[in-house]
């Protein structure tokens, strides 16, 4: 800028309020305009770390899905696994004691008991004779009460299907000790495919 032309500015500066104003307003507003070209500045970077996370949360999604997935299938295959072992067991259960009844001279059937209010895996009855127990992969005492709560049921509810001679059995691969102990206080039968392990009185 000539001296010239910026003693002519000084002197509209001095002199023109308007002029004044004016320029006191074009400075303002460039002022303003770095502010907001600082903030814009800012406010992209923000969104480029918005988009960041968006992308970083949308992978952990995706790798939680998968996850949750694969659990659901593992999960599946072993509510399969178990269910196919509870079947096997329970067939096994009732071919192995109609056996064991047949060697000591008792004929019965056994089957499964299906009713609205209770539901037998192991029962057989005769004239004067009713089988009534329960098959499990790993017994414990429990499932004594279990088996107890059934027949009171039956008794309440079903006093048809009891004889005057009930036999209580547990078939079981894996008996645990209390399950021994209690058995033989209640007289109750427990085996499992290769023996006896409990003995109680049949006749």
């Amino acid at each position: 800028m000539s001296r010239k032309l910026k003693s002519e500015f000084m002197k509209l500066l001095r002199e023109d309020e308007e002029f004044r104003y004016a320029v006191a307003g074009l400075i303002g507003l460039k002022e303003i305009l770095k502010r907001l070209d600082k903030h814009e500045e800012e406010l992209i970077k923000l969104r480029e770390e918005t988009n960041k996370l968006r992308i970083e949360t949308n992978k952990l999604r995706e790798d939680f899905n998968k996850a949750f997935k694969q659990i659901n299938l593992r999960l599946n295959r072993v509510e399969k696994t178990l269910e196919k072992l509870t079947l096997d067991i329970e067939e096994e259960a009732r071919a192995i004691i109609e056996h064991r009844l047949k060697e000591l001279g008792i004929k019965i059937k056994i089957k499964q008991l299906i009713l609205p209010e209770v539901e037998i895996n192991i029962y057989g009855a005769t004239k004067d004779i009713c089988i009534i127990g329960e098959a499990s992969v790993r017994a414990s005492s429990k499932i004594i009460n279990q088996l107890n709560k059934k027949i009171t049921i039956l008794k309440k509810k079903y006093p048809n299907k009891l004889k005057p001679k009930i036999i209580k059995v547990i078939y079981t691969s894996l008996a645990l000790p209390n399950l021994k102990e209690k058995a033989e206080k209640e007289n109750i039968w427990i085996l499992k495919a290769t023996e006896n392990i409990t003995t109680p009185k049949i006749q």
